[in-house]
């Protein structure tokens, strides 16, 4: 479950003094609304994370309640749509209805009626999400998640959007970033649900034994072979399998989890013919695949496999404001039943740090914080040192926007724009240890446009020759 209020209302409603009617009514009884006039407008706007209940009018410009019906219907079937219109009949209904309208109100209505028919939309949704929660809780897949910031909004929006479909998934970002409760949550909403959730580090399984590991073998298909082995893809029939630290799998080993994704089907060691397998694949990873491609270390035509839909978790650093419901949350299932307070001070001071390994370092230090706690108050006198240099990528800058105001005058003779541009490009580089797509994310450009600002300037980075060549030599001959 998303541990997060749900008490916000989106109201779609063009007739002014209805729309003031309601606003009042619903804030009135409790509730946060958010007020769109035009239908298009408010599918563009419905944030399934935010948005609790829709209550739409019927006849809108742009979309109508229909329309507006359909679209919160396919973003996020789970919420709950209340028509409402001037205009009622049976056959209307009938279609909202099978559409999936939670309700059908037509005017005039009372206020009681209103927010009787909130609450009861809302207690309907409620309890859908208790058993969906208490199937996920059975299965010991989905993981509570703390939801503060609207990066990680946008993260589980398109999470739950692609949950019910069979897409594969590329979850990236940097380690400690909770790439697996991603994994699960996807899992733990999609039809596969009641199946089974297979997990794979890369990374942890020798080489020579990977495949073997993922694919299976037959009795005697290699010296040691005494036992056929199912392999992890046919464990998971039915379900998801998450292949974590995707990018460290041996390309030797990629060709056959590109054929497993084409075809649905795995080529067993040692066997005669293929097993088919129905597995929805759900991949992570916190390196540069693109680079890695570029390296010639990872298949093209895999990634594009891999990345149907693409999952950037941000790192902890760039949603600070989720440090405290983090800490409170983490303290909360550490502390074993002790009443532990958290500080300002405590929560100033975690606040404050660079974090290179996100979340799950910061776990870490909550468990450390409670563990030598000897009172019924956190201290910040048990925070352990900072290193110096952090084990992660380096990011020189800590806060989220740059200080404009505190940069240095302007020199009254000029400067060079271009030279600004490629001592910027340098520095940020240098900070990023010569990682490419770190530095284009850092500096908020797609990767190939940073690729060619260093192309054009001859940039050098860290362990990595600057490019050469005619393409090189017409980027440098390219100003600005």
């Amino acid at each position: 479950m998303t541990i997060e209020a749900r008490s916000h209302v989106l109201l779609v409603e063009d007739d002014r003094s209805g729309r003031e009617v309601a606003v009042f009514n619903l804030r009135g009884a409790g509730y946060e609304v958010d007020v769109e006039e035009n239908g298009t407008r408010a599918a563009a706007v419905f944030n399934p994370v935010r948005h609790a209940v829709v209550i739409t009018d019927l006849r809108l410009p742009g979309l109508d309640g229909m329309g507006v019906l359909r679209a919160v219907q396919a973003r996020a079937p789970e919420v709950p749509v209340i028509l409402v219109t001037a205009f009622a009949d049976l056959e209307t209904a009938v279609a909202a209805m099978r559409l999936g309208a939670q309700d059908f109100v037509p005017k005039p209505f009372g206020r009681q009626e209103l927010l009787l028919r909130v609450e009861r939309a809302l207690e309907r949704a409620a309890l859908r999400a208790d058993v969906r929660a208490l199937r996920a809780a059975g299965g010991g897949v989905e993981r509570a998640m703390v939801v503060a910031s609207p990066a990680m909004s946008r993260v589980l929006e398109i999470c739950d959007r692609v949950a019910p479909t069979d897409i594969t998934v590329l979850v990236t970002g940097e380690t400690g970033t909770g790439k697996e409760l991603i994994a699960r949550r996807v899992h733990a909403r999609s039809r596969r649900a009641r199946r089974p959730f297979v997990v794979v580090n890369c990374a942890a399984i020798p080489p020579q034994l990977i495949e073997s590991e993922l694919f299976g073998h037959a009795v005697g298909s290699f010296t040691g072979a005494i036992r056929e082995r199912t392999g992890r893809f046919r464990q998971a029939h039915g379900g998801t399998i998450f292949l974590d630290e995707i990018g460290e799998l041996p390309r030797a080993v990629q060709g056959r989890l590109l054929r497993v994704l084409q075809d649905g089907v795995v080529d067993v060691l040692g066997a005669d013919r293929a097993v088919e397998v129905d597995v929805r694949v759900v991949a992570a990873t916190h390196r540069d695949l693109v680079e890695l491609v570029a390296a010639g270390q990872f298949r093209a035509d895999l990634l594009y496999r891999l990345k149907v839909v693409d999952i950037a978790l941000p790192p902890l650093r760039e949603r600070l404001e989720e440090v405290e419901p983090l800490v409170r949350h983490f303290v909360g299932e550490l502390s074993e039943g002790r009443e532990l307070a958290v500080p300002e001070d405590v929560i100033a001071a975690l606040r404050g740090r660079a974090w290179p390994g996100n979340v799950r370092q910061l776990h870490n230090v909550c468990e450390r914080l409670v563990t030598l706690c000897e009172g019924d108050r956190l201290v910040t006198a048990q925070l352990p040192a900072e290193p110096a240099v952090a084990a992660g990528p380096a990011y020189p800058i800590r806060s989220q926007q740059p200080c404009l105001d505190c940069w240095p005058p302007l020199p009254a003779d000029g400067l060079s724009l271009v030279d600004l541009e490629r001592r910027v490009i340098e520095r940020v580089l240098a900070g990023q240890h010569g990682n490419l797509g770190l530095a284009a994310r850092y500096l908020r450009v797609p990767r190939h446009v940073l690729a060619n600002r260093v192309a054009k300037y001859g940039i050098r980075r860290e362990g990595v020759e600057p490019p050469s060549g005619p393409a090189a030599r017409r980027g440098r001959a390219v100003g600005g």
